[in-house]
């Protein structure tokens, strides 16, 4: 049995570890907070608010004839959920650096364990999208059927950015200042705020090499059966996350040996 298959075998056996290490970590988020699991909700519907109207209705960016708040709302909640989980999985072996002297584990449980238990707040935001459905009376489809497919894509997206890192932060500590600068590039460089569509032609390729477009655009159409899903793009996403998974997990391994040493 070779050296990856011993070690998918070794995860699969701490699986318990990260059920515990993603619960310690919501109930830690919640804990004494005034909101509560209503923030999932808030904040992804108060920034499509304030997108529907800066960008939508004073800036007049097209939506590709999708409602503005499902065409921002729909982008929003994946991308929340990226950004957290790639800025907290990043400094997830730092912030636990207790336990990597103490104890052995796998480390990319750590990690693992950020993605899993933004989970919850993913999916508490995405109910809101059966009130926005129902008040635009949009029926459903069968693309509606890819969202679970969608989501697992956005994990491994996710965690294949918030492994590589986080081996970076151990090694480099001032990773953790570039880490948000570098999301908040990346949010401008997704079709967030506009559609893939009204990006110019001979720019398009550049739209193409980030993962997350294809994504965020088949989030957005899943919901809208009128609309037509870009296939090119979004198998060029799941072709790019799994080359960003295996690299990001190849770098992981190679790098774990000295966490311990160094962190």
């Amino acid at each position: 049995m070779g050296l990856n298959a011993r070690w998918i075998l070794e995860l699969w056996g701490y699986r318990e570890l990260v059920y515990f290490l993603a619960w310690r970590d919501v109930k830690v988020r919640y804990k004494q907070t005034v909101l509560g699991v209503l923030w999932a909700v808030l904040q992804p519907f108060f920034t499509m608010v304030v997108f529907t109207l800066l960008f939508g209705q004073f800036a007049k960016i097209s939506t590709d004839g999708i409602p503005g708040p499902i065409f921002y709302f729909s982008a929003l909640v994946p991308w929340i959920y990226l950004s957290t989980t790639v800025s907290n999985a990043g400094m997830s072996l730092v912030s636990n650096s207790n336990l990597l002297t103490k104890i052995y584990f796998p480390r990319i449980i750590l990690p693992a364990a950020v993605a899993l238990s933004n989970l919850m707040d993913f999916f508490i935001g995405s109910a809101l999208f059966i009130g926005f459905m129902v008040y635009y009376e949009i029926p459903l489809g069968w693309s509606l059927f890819l969202w679970p497919s969608l989501v697992i894509l956005l994990v491994l997206l996710s965690l294949s950015l918030g492994v590589f890192l986080a081996a970076l932060n151990v090694k480099y500590r001032d990773f953790k200042y570039a880490i948000p600068f570098a999301i908040q590039l990346l949010l401008f460089a997704t079709p967030i705020i506009y559609p893939a569509s009204m990006v110019p032609e001979k720019f398009r390729w550049l739209v193409a090499l980030n993962p997350l477009s294809g994504l965020i655009e088949a989030f957005r159409y899943a919901l809208v059966p009128s609309r037509a899903i870009d296939w090119e793009l979004l198998w060029l996403s799941i072709g790019i996350t799994a080359v960003l998974f295996v690299a990001g997990v190849a770098y992981f391994k190679r790098a774990e040996k000295v966490f311990a040493d160094i962190v």
